[in-house]
């Protein structure tokens, strides 16, 4: 073969497996919008559920389903929700004392008649615990018994053959989404409720707020507009932020004093002089409700080139300091 044609080839074989990808993920994205279309009044009961349980979502599913159903679970219990995932093998061998009376599960079965459920499915009932079932056939074993379903619409499956769950299992999970926002709305589920389920990695250091860094009270380098120099100048060295706030009489922040002041300012009389006569007036300052990336971002910005630290006040009063090294020591990027 020479070069060309294998060129060619090469070609011809990246084409087909860009086709054969953009037909996958078209087939998926129509299956996604029908099951948009088919929501009605049971999605809503299966919410209202969830969110009036007093226990947590017990979510179950085989195969494909039940790796679905783990990262549904983890999304439930990331977003207020409480949620496990309990394997339906291992359920039939103990794992059903997992669930309590006030649960709630959630099933996961495209065909409905998924064996190793039926151990579940038998235990809701007995114990009268609501079931939520996500499946793909209404007239099913699991569609049946559920008090609850949430029916997949009949988009065909992504693979050629019809076979491999693909299509049906990105509509279940794309409807935990749906659930898991839902309730999330419904509860008023905000960011400093999810920072405490995500304080590590970059997530947790985007929601990290200035009130968590700053220093306070009697580390906060701060003088009176009428102190001498000397006076500053030990506030700055003890308090080891290179700069020192200086208030008026009333308590108000009115400037700073930084190493660029003192150079600007130095000579024989330097000590001798009053703060408010070396201070740089209306100093940057930022809210403790801020986020960290925020102080982070206007210390870095080339407007206030050069400021490694910002006061944190409440309209004109002190509540702390913070420094870009605290907010580079916690992950804010």
């Amino acid at each position: 073969m020479k070069i060309s044609d294998q060129a060619a080839t090469t070609i011809t074989d990246d084409s087909r497996d860009l086709v054969s990808a953009r037909n996958v993920l078209k087939i998926e994205a129509d299956g996604i919008l029908l099951l948009q279309q088919s929501l009605d009044q049971e999605f809503v009961r299966a919410v209202e559920t969830i969110a009036t349980s007093k226990g947590r979502v017990i979510v179950s599913g085989m195969g494909k389903n039940g790796h679905i159903g783990n990262k549904i679970a983890a999304t439930f219990a990331s977003t207020g929700t409480p949620a496990q995932f309990v394997h339906p093998a291992e359920a039939s061998h103990g794992d059903l004392g997992m669930i309590t009376r006030e649960d709630v599960v959630l099933c996961l079965s495209n065909s409905g008649g998924t064996q190793e459920l039926s151990d579940i499915i038998a235990y809701t009932r007995r114990f009268e615990i609501p079931l939520i079932a996500i499946v793909g056939k209404a007239d099913s074993t699991l569609g049946r018994r559920a008090d609850i379903v949430l029916l997949l619409p009949p988009a065909p499956e992504a693979c050629p053959m019809g076979l491999t769950p693909t299509t049906s299992t990105t509509l279940a999970l794309a409807l935990g989404d749906a659930l898991a926002v839902a309730l999330l709305e419904r509860k008023g589920f905000n960011s400093d409720q999810f920072r405490v389920f995500h304080p590590g990695g970059k997530l947790g250091g985007s929601l990290i707020k200035v009130s968590d860094l700053m220093h306070v009270d009697a580390s906060v380098p701060l003088i009176d507009q009428d102190s001498l120099m000397s006076d500053a100048l030990i506030e700055i060295s003890t308090k080891s932020f290179g700069c020192a706030g200086i208030q008026d009489k009333k308590g108000a922040l009115i400037g700073i004093i930084t190493d660029g002041d003192l150079r600007r300012h130095m000579g024989p009389d330097l000590l001798e002089k009053k703060a408010r006569e070396v201070m740089t007036p209306n100093p940057q300052t930022i809210s403790a409700r801020a986020l960290a990336g925020e102080a982070l971002a206007q210390m870095n910005s080339t407007g206030f080139n050069g400021i490694t630290c910002l006061f944190v006040t409440n309209g004109s009063k002190v509540e702390g300091i913070i420094s870009v090294h605290d907010c580079l020591r916690s992950g804010v990027v």
